[in-house]
């Protein structure tokens, strides 16, 4: 009796044993979840050459707007890189000529967050570029707690994420004309379904955390594309806009210590790498199957659907007419 009892595991042996195997569970949980989304992550198979195309890409220093310009210098095209820190943006353009053999890969300056910029900028490609066959609003950014104003008296993240690439759009769309069949590529973001668009408060100064605006412009920016799309029918200029994933890039540099350490943490185990995150882009910018395709929403190269309120058409318009005033359009600009 006394040689079975003292084979009976002890309290300790048992309350071990249990938290190793929850332990174990709860890894195999996670590994399992990371598994599965990297299986189901879309992929961009369309072999396209881009040869004699010119694309203008915003945010290409970094992230997933940088393995864009990668893989379309990679494809032939003449590559516009529109970024706001030019060091950064020269050293990726680099990179990107000696990988891809393509020496059509140009650095422009573009603050989105400055509507002088984004004008000069404009003025420039419209002297100096005779068509523009792809532009792709890639950039973006995302502050914590704290906002920010912009030169122009806007809140930074709208008026980077939103009213930069308005106007832009504004700026270039006769160029676009000229150049169709052309596309317009708006990199959104699935976050728009926690956020919603107050049209009495489209310059929101003084929100607080800061990040929910990240969260505001990017549910504006597919009213923008769906608005966009509607105005530009007939013209054989295409709008679609798409969400990503998430993605494992510096737009999550601002979350401030000690937040950040479990944000890197589940970025670098969950979030989709840069070149994943950049293929429903890719897929937009090139591929044939959306050649005819305008105002529909991507995810993972497939079509996908929006929340109710994404569909309120006249909320669209009138983000848009609000949107003109804001970014003081002129008679003289070219009109959509």
């Amino acid at each position: 009796m006394g040689f079975v009892l003292a084979w009976l595991p002890s309290d300790h042996y048992v309350r071990d044993m249990c938290i190793i195997t929850l332990t174990a569970a709860f890894v195999a949980t996670l590994l399992s979840i990371r598994f599965y989304l990297r299986i189901t992550a879309g992929r961009c198979f369309t072999e396209t050459k881009m040869e004699g195309k010119t694309v203008i890409i915003t945010g290409a220093n970094s992230g997933i707007g940088k393995e864009t310009a990668k893989d379309l210098a990679g494809r032939g095209a003449r590559v516009i890189m529109a970024c706001r820190n030019l060091e950064t943006a020269n050293a990726a353009k680099d990179e990107i000529v000696k990988e891809t053999n393509n020496n059509k890969v140009l650095v422009k300056k573009l603050d989105l967050g400055s509507q002088k910029s984004v004008r000069e900028f404009a003025a420039d490609i419209v002297k100096t570029e005779p068509k523009i066959d792809v532009l792709i609003h890639n950039a973006g950014m995302a502050l914590a707690f704290r906002g920010q104003t912009s030169e122009d008296g806007i809140e930074l993240t709208m008026a980077t994420n939103h009213y930069g690439p308005f106007l832009l759009t504004h700026l270039l769309i006769d160029v676009l004309k000229k150049s169709a069949p052309s596309r317009i590529v708006i990199v959104a973001s699935e976050l728009y379904r926690f956020a919603s668009v107050n049209v009495n408060k489209l310059n929101p100064i003084g929100t607080f955390p800061a990040a929910y605006l990240y969260y505001v412009s990017k549910f504006a920016n597919i009213y923008f594309a769906r608005e966009l799309a509607k105005r530009l029918e007939g013209t054989n200029v295409t709008v679609n806009f798409l969400h990503p994933g998430m993605i494992d890039s510096g737009i999550w540099r601002n979350v401030p210590f000690p937040l950040n350490l479990p944000m890197m943490a589940i970025t670098k185990g969950f979030f989709k790498t840069t070149k994943a995150g950049a293929q429903t882009t890719i897929y937009l910018a090139t591929s044939d199957e959306v050649a005819n395709v305008s105002g529909k929403y991507f995810m993972d190269c497939k079509e996908a659907t929006l929340s109710a309120a994404a569909m309120d058409m006249e909320k669209a318009r009138q983000i848009w007419e609000e949107s003109v005033k804001i970014v003081k359009l002129t008679p003289q600009d070219p009109k959509i």
